[in-house]
């Protein structure tokens, strides 16, 4: 069982990010979540894909280095102390957790060097931008 999961080692310039999504649009691959981890010079992207394989051909096809992992996906209750149980149960165990991201379905959070700019840009895009307070919600007595 598991997600797999395709790593792709990019140079960490302007435009990198977007030749990869592009390459992935235009092979009709839908991307379910992603995560970005930078150095000073290069960046690792990892995506969860619809078609890991398909996409991992493109990608090596288009000259990027890629890499597939075997990782494992669960669905969580949106409620206090989610997360922190699967955590507890995995660290009880003894496994380690090297990293994690969560999937389609859920916000997005980008860190950009001129956050100002972007808000103004994707105001005029079809996304929906989130403010803190849309983060902070009661919970109905059916969500316990």
């Amino acid at each position: 069982m598991g997600i797999l999961q395709i790593s792709v080692f990019i140079e960490n310039k302007t435009g990198r990010l977007n030749r990869l999504t592009d390459l992935l649009e235009k092979s009709q691959i839908s991307i379910r979540g992603f995560s970005l981890a930078d150095t000073a010079d290069f960046g690792i992207a990892r995506f969860i894909v619809d078609k890991p394989l398909e996409a991992q051909e493109a990608l090596r096809a288009a000259g990027f280095l890629t890499k597939t992992t075997l990782l494992l996906c669960m669905e969580l209750p949106d409620r206090p102390g989610a997360l922190d149980h699967v955590f507890t149960v995995v660290a009880e165990a003894g496994i380690s957790v090297e990293y994690a991201y969560s999937l389609v379905s859920t916000y997005v959070a980008l860190k950009v060097d001129d956050i100002e700019r972007a808000e103004e840009l994707l105001r005029e895009q079809p996304v929906k931008l989130v403010e803190q307070s849309e983060l902070e919600r009661s919970l109905e007595p059916t969500d316990l």
